[in-house]
């Protein structure tokens, strides 16, 4: 494939890492996958061989590195790559400002969501456990959140823990509570519903830090625009 012919920096940059998919695979490694399989269940639309693609054109241009590791390879960022933190960041605000919310509109995949709950838990907020959430979010598989002291776990099957609570409800509900878009009491009215003991499904929201870019409110004119 042809170059863009520029000595422009911005140019060179955007040419290894302006590809589909590329910066996603470095935001699941800034946030701490380091295996394959981790890193796809973050991009879950991402085929096998192109990820392996994008990870092997990565290591060539040395933002990332391949080691060896007790159960196959893991990619750990280098210096380079990790100063990749501020454009993925810079990208974050940016959409979260200006492109328009709808989750209702959206074409979403719970998994990356549920994926980024099980990093943002909030361990000292957490009752006793360990125990599990269920998700059943409506037209997707049931998922399970194994929640221990110190340990989050996205599991396909409940491994044999208390299941007090169960989250439940359209995706689009629980999107836009957990991007910021609307409270919980608003998600709620959307039919995000958490059954359970009373006093249990009052807390879990407070057992975790929501999205990375909630806090960010629309820009007014994004708001004129799109509300």
């Amino acid at each position: 494939m042809a170059g863009y012919g520029q000595f422009c920096s911005a140019a060179r940059a955007h040419e290894v890492l302006g590809g589909r998919w590329t910066l996603l695979v470095v935001r699941e490694l800034l946030c701490g996958s380091r295996r394959f399989n981790d890193i796809r269940r973050g991009i879950p639309r991402i085929s096998r061989t192109v990820l392996s693609e994008r990870l092997q054109a990565l290591v060539f241009i040395g933002v990332v590195e391949r080691l060896g590791g007790r159960h196959g390879p893991e990619y750990i960022l280098t210096a380079a790559g990790g100063e990749l933190a501020g454009l993925v960041e810079a990208l974050g605000s940016w959409g979260q400002r200006w492109l328009p919310r709808r989750a209702g509109d959206e074409d979403l995949d719970p998994e990356p969501l549920l994926v980024d709950m099980q990093r943002r838990v909030r361990f000292d907020a957490l009752p006793e456990g360990p125990f599990v959430v269920r998700f059943g979010i409506r037209g997707s598989r049931p998922r399970f959140l194994l929640l221990k002291p110190a340990e989050a776990s996205l599991c396909a099957h409940n491994p044999g823990f208390p299941e007090p609570l169960c989250v439940r409800g359209p995706l689009p509900a629980l999107v836009a509570w957990w991007r910021g878009d609307v409270g919980f009491d608003e998600a709620r009215r959307m039919g995000l519903a958490v059954d359970g003991p009373r006093a249990l499904a009052r807390a879990f929201p407070g057992w975790f830090e929501r999205y990375r870019f909630a806090h960010i409110a629309p820009a007014s004119g994004a708001r004129q625009r799109h509300g």
